[in-house]
């Protein structure tokens, strides 16, 4: 199921949350919602959910708008609060949401039975909720998010409490799902972004500052090459000074002093290799090391919502 984004936007009060912001995420694709907190992402989800009014624009699921058809049925949604039934059992709070969900009574028990095996909680699953761990109590929130076998899943931070073996685990049943689900997944862990996600948003005070893959933003930020070098010289300082008045060179930053190690940030759109090796030819001085550096997510992330 197709989701368009046109145009939405929400306030409270004199703040706006969300600002005027459009886009898509198709059928099949794991778009991962970025940004930091009070960006608006938990508004914007909250509105494609249906928990929120949608103020200004439309969303759009299958060209239907949610303005004139309410599309909850077909969504699952795990928010960043898991809110649970703490004195229900596993199964008997999986049956309550099925119930719902309106799905159909002879089918309850079988989805149950999938869930509890998707989510690995057959352990757990005539335990109450209160009795579980943080990790365990994330599963069954996905386990209700999924019961009713929707074809969107909103997940808001649906790996906050897992141990390092989990969320692989549910990395993975999210790979699973966004097969044949439309799937929008919120975190601030980042690397999991990266291992999950088919495209990441970044939305920064209400507006979108990014949109693309991991690749293709990292293409994007790359102008400013990033290197870690060592230079074996008579003086340190000399090394320092030279450096910083190489044109190519935006900046210099000691790595370590005694080894000669900098990390140098060329000028956008520059590289600063030939230089660097050209100043040490000159000189004199042993060139040991020079290791280029990929821009990370997180320098990408941190550049994009720092204003």
């Amino acid at each position: 199921m197709d989701i368009v984004i046109d145009k939405l936007s929400k306030s409270y009060g004199f703040q706006k949350a969300v600002d005027d912001i459009s886009f898509k995420v198709k059928t099949g694709e794991i778009l991962g919602f970025l940004g930091p907190n009070g960006a608006g992402k938990t508004t914007t989800m909250k509105m494609i959910t249906g928990y929120l009014d949608i103020e200004e624009g439309d969303i759009l699921m299958n060209g239907q708008s949610l303005k004139t058809h309410d599309m909850k049925q077909s969504i699952g949604y795990l928010p960043e609060h898991n809110p649970l039934y703490l004195d229900m059992p596993v199964v008997d709070y999986l049956h309550f949401c099925a119930a719902l969900q309106h799905v159909a009574a002879s089918e309850i028990d079988a989805r149950i039975k999938k869930m509890v095996k998707l989510t690995g909680l057959d352990v757990e699953k005539h335990k109450k909720i209160g009795e579980l761990s943080k990790g365990y109590r994330q599963r069954v929130g996905l386990a209700q998010a999924m019961i009713h076998d929707p074809e969107v899943l909103v997940l808001d931070e649906p790996t906050t409490g897992l141990d390092p073996n989990q969320i692989v685990e549910i990395r993975e049943l999210i790979r699973q799902l966004g097969r044949e689900k439309t799937v929008i997944l919120s975190t601030h862990i980042l690397p999991e972004v990266e291992a999950t996600c088919d495209r990441i948003l970044i939305i920064n005070r209400g507006k979108i500052v990014a949109d693309g893959t991991a690749d293709s933003l990292r293409k994007q930020a790359q102008g400013k090459q990033v290197l870690r070098v060592r230079i074996m010289a008579p003086s340190y300082q000399d090394v320092f000074e030279q450096l910083k008045q190489l044109r190519s060179v935006g900046s210099v930053d000691v790595v370590d002093r005694e080894q000669g190690r900098f990390e140098i940030q060329s000028v956008s759109n520059m590289q600063s290799n030939e230089s660097i090796f050209k100043l040490c030819v000159d000189r004199g001085w042993i060139l040991t090391e020079m290791i280029p550096f990929e821009t990370k997510l997180e320098d990408i992330f941190r550049e994009l919502t720092m204003n």
